[in-house]
């Protein structure tokens, strides 16, 4: 008789066609997911090693945080409210200040936010000391992409924090070498790029080259502030998308953070060359601008969404969604009088198969069907402010938030269990975090 390691039994089911499956059953062999149907039919086929009662639960595909910042964990409630330059005033100093301890740490306190918010996979677009993050992401069972911060130029920033471009691409080179694949395929490494200003042309240029050799991805910053923008077409006549065009670095491999600033032409381009797109609402609405998401949507490209770290906020790609769509509906909806500019299931979209293809792993994961990764939570349905409800999908848009994620699974491994942490001591982690805290912010000065 065949074996499944763990089924999800008798659960509401959110299909790759964004509709409500009632009254299935998931089954779960190792890292995947191999049947979809009834419990008694599941029954007479499997031999189950571990059942999950998904008795007034949703299962869903694990949410993706697609650009997030692990080393900024410690700065929660440090830049909201502030004056520019944040980067220069409170972003340098504070991760300049930091050791292994620390990013270690930040990391843990990071993984446990994420497993608690319905988060199953991220990107790290770049940090100091990212190796450090790497053992505690490898301890959470999580499934993340994962870069240096690389800078090599930008006279405001510490010599610390940058390096020449070849030490920079060795730094990146190393880091795959080590850790690439490791955690049973779980953990990747992308080369980072910080931004534009940040970064040589040939860093960018050679950056996107390696990754290409290599297979793997590119993260950067783009089209975040205005700065950059001028900064592109003073010194290279081009808007940035045209400039790292013209340095061969867009395709299905690139994860462009933030990207408010695009014009009709660059849009264009980033559609045709399949780039991945990440919105951070709740971070670009405070500084930078709402996003064309309806517009990037009908041209044909990918977008995804991330929580640009918890510095600001937290890392509840829940609150992400609810965010851009009041956003969107004012941007786009009264404008031009469309109140479906955008859908809920096309923002539950974004949160999963857009992340899903940002990590590469369009083809495996993003969604719930047999044959697909099994990185799934489950929804507590049995709450006031979720049930009885008319339509379940705009529920989980406009009503469900990270606290009502009961269960986790990531790479077919049970990270939570009714809201009960299994792969960390809670406690342990939250003490940890306040010491290296305050520790973090004596040496910053902030």
């Amino acid at each position: 008789m065949k074996k499944l390691n763990l089924v999800i039994r008798d659960c509401l089911i959110l299909t790759p066609e964004m509709d409500i499956l009632r009254g299935s059953s998931i089954g779960i062999k190792e890292n995947k997911i191999v049947v979809i149907s009834k419990y008694e039919d599941i029954k007479k086929e499997y031999e189950i090693e571990q059942t999950i009662d998904g008795n007034n639960k949703l299962a869903m595909p694990g949410m993706i945080d697609a650009h997030m910042h692990t080393c900024q964990q410690f700065l929660r409630g440090g830049t909201a409210d502030e004056y520019p330059m944040v980067w220069s005033r409170i972003l340098v100093p504070f991760e300049s200040s930091l050791d292994e301890s620390d990013v270690y740490a930040s990391s843990r306190l990071c993984a446990l936010e994420m497993i608690k918010s319905g988060t199953t996979g991220f990107a790290e677009s770049g940090g100091p000391l990212i190796h450090a993050a790497i053992e505690g992401y490898l301890e959470s069972g999580l499934r993340g992409k994962i870069a240096y911060s690389v800078m090599d130029q930008d006279d405001a920033i510490p010599s610390s924090m940058k390096s020449s471009t070849n030490e920079l691409l060795k730094r990146t080179q190393s880091l795959y070498n080590q850790y690439q694949g490791v955690g049973n395929g779980r953990i990747g490494i992308y080369f980072g790029l910080r931004q534009i200003l940040t970064c040589s042309t040939d860093l960018i240029r050679e950056s996107g080259q390696l990754a290409r050799e290599l297979n793997t991805g590119v993260h950067i910053h783009l089209e975040e502030h205005r700065e950059e923008v001028r900064y592109c077409l003073q010194k290279f006549k081009m808007r940035p998308v045209d400039y790292l065009d013209s340095l061969n670095l867009l395709g299905p491999n690139l994860i462009a953070a933030h990207s408010v600033l695009m014009t009709d032409s660059e849009i264009s381009r980033i559609s045709e060359t399949q780039v991945n797109v990440v919105h951070c609402p709740r971070s670009n609405l405070s500084s930078h601008g709402i996003p064309r998401t309806p517009t990037l949507l009908e041209a044909g490209a990918t977008v995804g969404l991330g929580t640009d770290g918890a510095s600001g906020h937290n890392m509840d790609l829940f609150q992400e969604m609810k965010i851009l769509r009041s956003a969107i509906r004012v941007s786009y909806g009264l404008s031009l009088f469309d109140p479906v500019s955008m859908t809920a299931k096309s923002l539950l979209k974004l949160a999963t198969k857009g992340g899903a293809k940002a990590l590469m792993i369009g083809s495996e994961g993003g969604e719930l069907a047999e044959g697909k990764l099994a990185d799934i939570i489950l929804i507590d349905l049995d709450k006031p402010h979720i049930s009885p409800s008319l339509n379940y999908i705009n529920t989980l848009v406009d009503n469900v938030s990270g606290l009502d994620v009961s269960d986790s699974i990531v790479d077919g491994k049970l990270l939570m269990k009714d809201r009960e942490v299994l792969v960390f001591d809670e406690q342990e982690i939250l003490y940890e975090a306040k010491r290296h805290a305050n520790s973090v912010k004596k040496r910053a000065g902030i």
